[in-house]
């Protein structure tokens, strides 16, 4: 199976891997899997949206903008490994800058998740994580990163 067809059937291209903005790298491959960094929403270099979830950011909007993080994880994972060597999608895990009393973080992250589904069909099916947190790098509303088996 090409996923990097099925990519291509989604009207989808895999971005340039962003920049790290500290001292790490954006994806490794430790044997048979590939873990990526927290990938934020860049589009073209940039941030595509600053805010909280439930504040200035819908979690439609948040949806969006963690299919993006997933999409830019993907092109991480794609440079290490190739993303037709990929497995399954083991894990991911999703951090949403949330205000006071949002609690839709699972509904946000699924932005993510049915992106890699649509990639990967059942083997982009994955344990996940959404967790809400206070302030995200550079003022995201979203990050997410993930782990994938490779061959």
């Amino acid at each position: 199976m090409s996923y990097t067809k099925n990519l291509a059937e989604l009207g989808l291209v895999l971005p340039p891997v962003a920049s790290p903005a500290g001292a790490y790298v954006p994806a490794v491959r430790s044997g048979n899997y590939v873990y990526t960094a927290g990938q934020l929403p860049i589009i073209d270099g940039e941030l595509a949206a600053t805010g909280k979830l439930g504040a200035e950011i819908t979690a439609e909007q948040g949806k969006e903008l963690t299919a993006r993080c997933a999409l830019n994880a993907l092109a991480a994972l794609d440079d290490v490994a190739g993303l037709d060597n990929v497995v399954r999608i083991v894990k991911v895990v999703g951090f949403i800058a949330s205000a006071p009393g949002f609690t839709a973080q699972p509904a946000v992250l699924n932005g993510a998740s049915e992106l890699l589904g649509a990639v990967f069909g059942e083997n982009g099916r994955h344990a996940r994580s959404a967790v809400g947190v206070s302030e995200l790098p550079l003022g995201s509303p979203v990050e997410v990163e993930l782990i994938a088996e490779v061959r």
